[in-house]
């Protein structure tokens, strides 16, 4: 069976896929000998509907998070339309999925012919930058376009409150910015500014300390700004976690606009992680247990990058054997990869039932974003299986 239901990766066809009532059901019926994700297009769909009701602005999903063919397909059913996109490969991926969808070419430094084709082939005429040879850079390589829409990106204080701190390494100080504002406002039809509060913002307040930012760098550019993307780092409830919802993330932003009177700019948005992550879930196998270490077959170089040392994921995990229960009560365990490598490693803790042994499959949830997109062949492990659930 496993061989029929492929997981479609990096450019190969999709498949048409059948459709299982729920988890369980999944591994009652395929028990799959390979990592296997399970997707609820449903959900996905209504997330996205969700998102684009609740956001006064634009919403372009961040298609980094999750390029599965049929996601993209459940996210333009639910309403999405429009699309942040860092790559050729990305540019083509949507141009399959949605060719008429509008993109917007957000990662700020791009390869020369990457933005030649974006242009010239795809029409696109959106494009963030964060540096003065990048805006040299897409001028030549547009043939000093007229009608080009450019962002700059600021670079924010470190949120301490984020998984991740993009500011890091991308976006223009703020003292800086004005100069490149103003040079790009000459070569500009919309002039946009955009930032990045931090991958899973566990605070809502930080969109509006962003804003704060972002008023201060316009009024001291003396120029006239069309719009503004504030960018993701809306969160997800992982194993444990309160987190601010989507409602109260916007709900905070659309507050901070009208404090410092940029509710009149254009906005847009780039989620990804909170239309996707509750959206999946993958399957994995018991291959061995020694003592409260579990040896699956997935691991940091495949789906379960963010369960690693670097991010810690807690992502909430439930155990599966097929036709049977269990019987043991919750304890702590860590898993191990497949691979032969010793930081493949996941510490968890993974409360599971104290009697899962070799041969039971635990789920991983909140598995829909990043996890197919981060997968690697290292050591041969990289194949893994796609099924639907509805």
């Amino acid at each position: 069976m496993n061989n029929v239901l492929a997981f479609a990766q990096r450019g190969a066809q999709p498949l048409q896929l059948p459709v299982f009532t729920d988890t369980a059901d999944v591994v009652n019926q395929l028990r799959p000998s390979l990592p296997t994700y399970v997707i609820d297009q449903a959900h996905i769909s209504a997330t996205a509907a969700r998102f684009i009701h609740a956001f006064s602005g634009t919403a372009m999903f961040a298609v980094k998070t999750n390029p599965n063919e049929d996601v993209l397909r459940a996210l333009v059913h639910g309403g999405m339309n429009t699309f942040d996109v860092a790559s050729l490969g990305e540019i083509e991926l949507v141009h399959k999925i949605a060719p008429h969808a509008k993109m917007f070419f957000m990662h700020t430094i791009k390869a020369p012919e990457a933005i030649r084709a974006a242009y010239f082939d795809y029409g696109i005429r959106d494009f963030s930058l964060d540096h003065e040879d990048e805006l040299s850079k897409i001028l030549e390589c547009t043939d000093n376009a007229t009608d080009l829409n450019l962002y700059v990106r600021i670079a924010l204080p470190k949120n301490e409150n984020a998984a991740i701190d993009f500011s890091s390494k991308f976006g223009i100080k703020p003292s800086e910015a004005p100069a490149l504002i103003r040079a790009c406002r000459k070569v500009s039809v919309k002039l946009g500014l955009c930032f990045h509060v931090g991958t899973q913002t566990m605070d809502a307040g930080a969109y509006g300390n962003a804003i704060n930012v972002i008023k201060n760098i316009i009024h001291e550019s003396h120029v006239k700004i069309d719009c503004l993307d504030v960018g993701g780092g809306f969160p997800v409830p992982y194993e444990g976690e309160n987190v601010p919802s989507i409602e109260n993330c916007l709900d905070v932003l659309h507050t901070a606009l009208r404090h410092a009177e940029l509710d009149e700019l254009e906005l847009f948005a780039e989620p990804g992680r909170c239309l996707v992550a509750l959206g999946g879930s993958l399957i994995v196998r018991v291959e061995l247990r020694k003592g409260n270490m579990l040896y699956i077959n997935d691991g940091t170089y495949g789906g379960l990058f963010d369960a690693g040392a670097l991010l810690r994921t807690p992502f909430p995990v439930q155990a599966h054997r097929a036709g049977k229960a269990f019987e043991g009560v919750l304890e702590a365990f860590s898993m191990a990869g497949p691979t032969c490598d010793s930081i493949d490693l996941m510490e968890g803790p993974f409360m599971l039932p104290s009697d899962i042994k070799t041969g039971d499959w635990i789920e991983i949830k909140n598995t829909g974003s990043y996890s197919q997109a981060m997968r690697t062949d290292f050591n041969g492990f990289g194949a893994c299986d796609c099924v639907f659930i509805g």
